[in-house]
């Protein structure tokens, strides 16, 4: 017996602490578990009985640089802190401790607790001060023992990656081949084509959300291996699973060591371990055509390039940001022609109208805005007048990249059902190899195999729902619909299954930048400068019409719907097909119907005339004027000369009744007071006078009080015409 063990000790516990760092050292080497073990005799042989020998043997498997998820020294700590251990019982320093820190803690407890540490050799105490002095050395000797074994063991590993040979889980589409140390392709069809699909749809949709998209809208499944398990399994896509593939340089067939980083860090107030990812400047190891590839290394880059230009942050206003489903094709291309800075879109209202404004600094207010159509259509005019590829190797292209985006569809599902018809065989041989009198274990195996059968027919069944939905066997008439398309690049910029992403990234192929500044004298307009990829600028302006006028229909589209309608004679719905080739919009931005083009027509008085109607003749024999003749002469519509005649502002000399005609006197008064009303009206319904309310109430209170009797009906009426001008556009005369 020691003679620093005391009675006080001996009336308390020994506790004997065992601790291996991982349970592949638990099963390997049984010595050193055997040793900790043997302890409890040398306890006994100081003076302890058996019944109070406590092993603590929880922490058999964990590592000792900290006391996380150690809870056998927890429990020891505990029971020092209320007096229960009077001896702990170890083989060496580093079993309790590999961290200074958590080893002078122990230490400082056990101190106050009078507690003795022993070992195979000697005991200590750590109320002592040379004791106290050489356990400290020991724990600080543990600690550096830890780091020069941590050491020369990443040094192996990083020599060893160096060459290529260190064998780490392989991703999906791969396997380790461990005779040459090298990654090949996975032998498995199917994995090797969903990997090649998601490279392929990535080239088309330049976003892992949209082959996402493309995965989810088909059926199609992702390969997954597990890296804890290894095993390979078929999961439905994500998004991250898509990043994480488009992210990894193996398929580029680099070998590449030391992407990422773990350290120790504090997370919400806890200690944790965190993972970020590395530059490429400081991987540990890239070693380029290392094994076969899916993509090139070029094609790599330039998809991170993509992904970090997907990226939109605050941070990084220079990045244009991934092509979305909004109705603004310029979103993130736009450049303000004033500060310098990206655009950004909004999207306003119940319809989602959307508006391209500034924000140079955030909470300090917009630099400037304006309305997305206006613009939108001038930019796409320009993209599909300059864009003309040339028809016959455009249209073979078109077909054969249709044909071959149906036929990967194609294969990806019979493979599929290969697959499950195998495994569907593989059950039944397991279940017709048992003994059909053993029907514990034959129940198992026949409802697996009903199982496989049942999950084969509802494959099917998806299966051929998808080839008629998706047009995954293309007839004759597709592939000619396809090669007329394919010649007319403006039908399938307005055709209704072009999606705006896919507008967005046309004309991405070909468009740089577009700036856009404002222009308010002489005239409310947009410069718009489009700078393509080959340097060339073009500079085009655009009408920017007010909030009132805003949602109009264009005077290029009312020109050729009067001229189809009344010189060529076009019906409703032929005057919408020709607009919607034209690339043509209405005033809310949607795409023309007939319905669209009749209520135009009625907006501005646009008819042909009836064989059954009787238009009254201009003038009279006695020398009055009709309602067109008076209009005419005063540059208006009739329907405004209706409404000054109802008003009393304008009054006829001759009316035949509800519904019948108007006749006026047009003399010298006439003229004038119809000249003046003229000017007026034109002056109230010019764009851009966004005081004309406040003038018209003005003007009201003020004629209000003065007029005669003459002109009295004329003041009442000079408001109202332009009061339902600028409140809506759906009436001639508002």
């Amino acid at each position: 017996m020691s003679d620093k063990i005391e009675r006080n000790h001996l009336d308390r516990q020994a506790a004997v602490y065992l601790r291996q760092s991982t349970i592949k050292q638990v099963h390997e080497h049984r010595e050193s578990t055997a040793r900790q073990y043997a302890l409890q005799e040398r306890a006994k042989e100081l003076g302890w009985s058996a019944e109070r020998v406590d092993v603590i043997d929880e922490d058999l498997g964990q590592s000792g640089a900290s006391t996380q998820r150690r809870s056998g020294f927890q429990r020891l700590a505990e029971d020092i802190a209320h007096g229960r251990v009077g001896a702990i019982f170890a083989l060496e320093v580093s079993r309790l401790a590999r961290s200074s820190a958590d080893w002078h803690r122990l230490l400082e407890l056990c101190g106050l607790a009078d507690v003795v540490i022993a070992d195979e050799q000697a005991v200590y105490t750590p109320r002592d001060f040379n004791d106290r002095l050489l356990l400290g050395l020991k724990g600080t000797m543990s600690e550096a023992e830890l780091y020069w074994m941590r050491l020369r063991l990443q040094g192996g590993k990083l020599n060893k990656a160096r060459r290529g040979e260190l064998f780490f889980v392989p991703p999906a589409g791969y396997e380790w081949n461990a005779a040459t140390r090298r990654f090949r392709l996975d032998p498995d069809e199917q994995v090797q084509r969903a990997v090649r699909l998601v490279f392929e749809r990535f080239r088309l949709d330049a976003s892992a959300y949209g082959v996402t998209r493309y995965f989810a809208q088909h059926g199609l499944e992702m390969p997954s291996r597990s890296i804890n398990t290894r095993a390979l399994r078929w999961v439905p896509a994500r998004q991250t699973l898509i990043i994480s593939m488009l992210h990894n340089p193996i398929y580029a067939g680099a070998y590449v060591f030391g992407r990422h980083e773990s350290r120790l860090g504090f997370v919400d107030g806890q200690l944790r371990t965190r993972t970020r990812t590395l530059s490429q400047e400081a991987w540990r190891t890239c070693i380029r055509n290392h094994h076969p590839a899916y993509i090139s290394w070029d094609e790599f880059m330039a998809n991170q390039k993509k992904l970090r230009d997907n990226r939109t942050k605050p941070e990084t206003p220079d990045r244009r940001g991934a092509a979305r489903a909004g109705s603004g094709v310029l979103q993130g291309l736009l450049l303000c022609g004033r500060c310098g800075h990206r655009m950004s879109t909004r999207y306003c209202g119940t319809r989602a109208r959307a508006t391209y404004i500034c924000l140079p600094h955030v909470g300090h207010g917009a630099c400037w805005s304006v309305s997305a159509p206006a613009i939108d259509h001038a930019v796409s005019h320009l993209f599909l007048a300059v864009i003309q590829p040339p028809e016959l190797e455009l249209s073979l292209a078109v077909l054969r990249e249709a044909e071959h985006q149906a036929s990967a569809v194609d294969r990806q599902w019979k493979l599929r059902l290969e697959r499950l018809r195998y495994e569907a065989q593989l059950a039944e041989r397991r279940y017709k190899a048992i003994d059909p009198d053993h029907r514990v274990v034959a129940r198992t195996l026949e409802r697996e195999w009903n199982d496989k059968l049942v999950e084969i027919e509802q494959v099917e069944h998806e299966y051929q729902d998808l080839r008629r939905r998706a047009k995954i066997d293309l007839s004759d008439e597709d592939r000619a619909r396809i090669l007329s398309l394919a010649k007319d690049l403006p039908a399938v910029w307005q055709a209704k299954a072009t999606t705006n992403a896919e507008r967005k990234n046309l004309l991405r192929l070909v468009v740089r930048e577009v700036t856009v500044s404002p222009i308010d004298v002489p005239a409310r307009l947009t410069r718009v400068q489009v700078l393509w990829e080959t340097g060339a600028v073009s500079d085009i302006t655009v009408v920017r019409n007010d909030k009132y006028t805003a949602q109009t229909t264009s005077a290029q589209a009312l020109a050729i719907i009067r001229e189809l309608y009344l010189t060529k004679k076009k019906d409703d719905g032929e005057i919408a097909a020709e607009l919607n080739r034209r690339g043509l919009r209405t005033g809310q931005d949607r795409a023309w119907d007939m319905f669209g083009v009749q209520r135009a027509r009625y907006r501005e008085s646009i008819y042909r005339p009836s064989p059954k109607a009787r238009r009254p003749p201009d003038r009279r024999s006695d020398g009055l004027y009709s309602v067109h003749a008076v209009a005419a002469r005063a540059g208006v519509k009739p329907a405004v000369i209706r409404y000054w005649a109802r008003t009393g502002a304008f009054e006829p000399v001759a009316h035949e009744g509800p519904g019948r005609s108007h006749w006026f006197k047009l003399d010298t008064e006439a003229l004038d007071r119809l000249q003046r009303l003229a000017a007026q009206y034109a002056q109230r319904r010019l764009p851009g006078s966004q005081d004309h309310r406040r003038a018209g109430r003005r003007r009201r209170g003020q004629e209000s009080q003065d007029h005669d009797a003459s002109a009295g009906p004329i003041g009442q009426l000079d408001a109202a015409p332009s009061r339902r001008a600028d409140s809506t556009s759906r009436r001639p005369l508002s």
